[in-house]
């Protein structure tokens, strides 16, 4: 029986470790195969706190877990397959043992997709990229291209306007499926320009993206458009697939939670972005990592106060 079982390796899920750990909870954070969340995908972080020149995506998670693991977190690089929750003992399997646990935080995060499309993979962290406030500011002057037409790539693409020379949308249809006031805010811009019914079908660029190769929907035709950075803004999966018919999700399948740190169910706690789709950030992950924890220490505090009572009593 685990006191604390923690389910992911992000900026959530090892913070979390860190505070429990320190608690003497001995904590064991099941990391996944591919440990390290969205930043393990990230070239530079300027935006964490405490970095003033930067640090690499996978350097800093790498401190993140040296931390938790100073403190006596056990982590194990494995995915968990299945969990039950239906009972006060929570049952988390991974591919080959069964655990128990007192108490679990959910912090599997969420997946950014992508187009998959030539290029896309080799050349991300080096002009492509899924958040422009982790990255825009490496584009300054620069062509920038924003791949979405929902509000999350209208967001993007407003916010390029900072840095970039000139911001220009690619969207398959004709019309943005944005709000109205979110659409004419980019439409009205004089830096943002929209390229309708096309799709962008190849990323070139030896070292850094140079072009990218757009397709017209309607003629089928192809052509090179000039570019410095990709920004694919059409959407984010959680990773919520074994959750499903356990916890609460709401109807883009992330998290339910009343106050941002409990589910519904007694002792599972959430933590960074499988919960939280608005601001998707290491700092705001690693916020609420710390939140869970000590939520799940008093909650431990509270259970062993019960039974101490009931033996007394």
């Amino acid at each position: 029986m685990e006191r604390l079982i923690i389910i992911g390796s992000g900026p959530a899920g090892l913070t979390a470790a860190i505070y429990a750990a320190r608690a003497n909870l001995a904590p064991l954070v099941f990391a996944g195969y591919q440990y390290g969340g969205q930043l393990m995908l990230t070239t530079e972080v300027e935006n964490y706190p405490g970095f003033p020149n930067g640090i690499m995506g996978p350097e800093l998670m790498e401190t993140f877990r040296a931390q938790a693991e100073r403190f006596g977190a056990k982590i194990e690089n494995v995915d968990v397959v299945k969990v039950d929750f239906t009972k006060r003992s929570l049952r988390v399997w991974t591919d080959d043992r069964e655990y128990q646990a007192e108490s679990v935080i959910v912090a599997t995060g969420a997946s950014a997709r992508w187009l998959g499309i030539p290029g896309e993979e080799r050349l991300r962290g080096q002009g492509v990229s899924s958040c422009a406030t982790c990255d825009g500011a490496f584009f300054r002057d620069r062509r920038i291209v924003v791949v979405g037409g929902g509000d999350s790539a209208m967001e993007e693409a407003l916010f390029l306007t900072r840095f970039g020379s000139k911001v220009t949308v690619v969207h398959r249809r004709d019309a943005l499926r944005a709000s109205k006031i979110m659409a004419e805010r980019a439409m009205n811009h004089s830096k943002i320009e929209f390229i309708w019914n096309a799709a962008v079908e190849e990323v070139k660029g030896e070292f850094k993206v140079e072009s990218l190769v757009v397709r017209d929907l309607s003629s089928g035709t192809s052509f090179e458009l000039e570019a410095d950075a990709m920004f694919v803004a059409i959407g984010h999966d959680p990773n919520t697939a074994i959750f499903r018919d356990q916890l609460e999700l709401d109807k883009q399948g992330y998290l339910v939670s009343r106050d941002g740190v409990r589910t519904a169910i007694e002792g599972v706690f959430v933590a960074g972005d499988v919960y939280d789709h608005r601001y998707r950030q290491a700092v705001t992950a690693a916020g609420m990592g710390c939140k869970a924890s000590m939520e799940a220490e008093k909650y431990l505090e509270a259970r062993e106060a019960e039974r101490a009572m009931t033996l007394t009593g």
